[in-house]
């Protein structure tokens, strides 16, 4: 599958290859080992592909014993793979790089070498336990990987021409007409409902049948709580707890992640942990409150006051419904028709975090529950700031609407009290784009273009 992470790794190979290794960060399952290996069946003469997962304890030891006699170890590994190296034009692969942290240890000294590249792949990567007596390597160069976003949902389709139509209408601001919006909209409820995950993904362009589609993300989904079990050692049960309760709380009005609904009196240091080992798995996206929207959200993050978003939407409709161990095909042609109502909103709002951290946003929104002043009573899904800072004006507000009939109280409430701070407001919604009183309205497919 076409994925746009390959143009990053060819950027790499060009400038930065030689003196750094990349390091791919993802999910399991979200195509990590895959595009790598494509990348070097195209870009290189030969390669080898170690995966840590699988590899005996004979070729885990040749990086604890050879590394001051990298020639004996090169002999091995290229013997061993049955993969003669070539200076230069080939590639070395450490998949599931932190099942084995002594080999990304070892990066510092490869890289040094200089004979070939090296191309690391994993996730969990700063849990404690995989850093733990290892000096990370400066010489890694770090990307993340998400599931498939929006145009690669439709490149799979077969469908190259219209995203960049839709890019087209963004940047002038002009409304896409009726036909073409509605096509639009009928490819953004499928690339809702069957997700980003590649396997996942090539199901549903293959056979067109939802209830296969979910068997293979409910297949990802057991494979998340084996690792939790597995890798979330000394808290897995507090994992496993926020992992079942995110439909619930994605579900309610206020979105904000109770820790009350786990245990009575729970206090955010006994799960910090926990979120973290969630969010550093890339199985969810954290979005924190911040205080105030303005330059450098980060700095006035509000770390007790988050969302817990699933970081596919895909994997969180077969999550949340589950009910009778599969989603039904029924449950899923009303989701593609736009015809349930229940949850609808929280599934939108899912997916526009997930297309905002696929485009390189940090998540961030605004609450304030002021009972004494209710012009500062608000709450905004989301807050971005502009990717190039000016005296005034830098974030703007997006709120996230998943019907036709809605109000906008706490948008202009926001926009009244922080005109200094915001940028143009817009709205995600499920009509054709639109201007009204200096507040863009965007359908929501558009969400990838901010």
């Amino acid at each position: 599958m076409r994925r746009k992470i390959y143009n990053k790794l060819a950027e790499w190979k060009q400038d930065g290859a030689g003196r750094t290794a990349l390091l791919i960060d993802g999910a399991r399952r979200v195509g990590k080992s895959y595009i790598a290996e494509e990348f070097a069946k195209t870009e290189y003469k030969s390669y080898i592909m170690i995966d840590f997962n699988r590899a005996n304890q004979d070729i885990k030891n040749l990086f604890t014993d050879y590394l001051d006699d990298l020639d004996t170890l090169f002999i091995y590994l290229s013997n061993y793979y049955n993969t003669k190296l070539y200076m230069h034009q080939s590639l070395i692969i450490f998949d599931e790089i932190q099942m084995f942290p002594k080999a990304r240890a070892a990066i510092k000294y490869l890289v040094a070498d200089g004979r070939y590249d090296y191309i690391e792949t994993g996730s969990l990567m700063s849990i404690k336990r995989n850093v733990k007596d290892i000096v990370i390597p400066s010489e890694e160069r770090h990307i993340k990987m998400y599931p498939m976003d929006f145009e690669e949902f439709l490149w799979a389709q077969g469908n190259e021409m219209i995203f960049s139509l839709i890019t087209e209408h963004f940047l002038s601001i002009k409304p896409l007409g009726q036909a073409l919006h509605r096509k639009a909209m009928d490819y953004f409820r499928q690339y809702l409902i069957v997700g980003g995950m590649p396997q996942a993904v090539l199901e549903y362009c293959q056979t067109r049948d939802f209830s296969r589609v979910d068997s293979v993300k409910r297949d990802i989904l057991t494979l998340y709580r084996a690792d939790i079990s597995k890798h979330a050692k000394g808290y897995e049960l507090k994992v496993e707890s926020i992992f079942d309760k995110i439909p619930a709380q994605l579900q309610k009005r206020e979105k904000k992640f109770k820790l009350s609904s786990l245990k009575k009196e729970a206090r955010f240091r006994d799960y910090e942990d926990a979120l973290f080992w969630l969010g550093d798995s890339m199985i969810t996206n954290i979005c924190y409150n911040s205080s105030a929207p303005d330059i450098g959200l980060r700095l006035n993050m509000d770390r007790l006051t988050l969302k817990c978003y699933m970081a596919d939407t895909g994997l969180l409709i077969s999550h949340a419904f589950d009910e009778n161990g599969i989603v039904s095909e029924e449950l899923y042609k009303k989701l593609l028709l736009g015809k349930l109502e229940v949850n609808k909103g929280m599934l939108m709002e899912n997916i526009v975090a997930q297309m905002l951290a696929a485009s390189g946003h940090k998540l961030y929104f605004y609450s304030n529950p002021s009972r004494n002043d209710a012009s500062s009573r608000m709450e905004i899904d989301f807050l971005i700031a502009k990717q190039k800072t000016t005296d005034r004006h830098n974030v703007s507000p997006i709120e996230v609407k998943s019907g036709k009939s809605y109000s906008l109280s706490s948008l202009r409430k926001f926009m009244a009290k922080y005109d200094a701070q915001a940028s143009t407001p817009y709205v995600l919604h499920p009509s054709d784009l639109r201007s009204d009183a200096g507040i863009i309205y965007l359908p929501l497919y558009m969400t990838p273009l901010l």
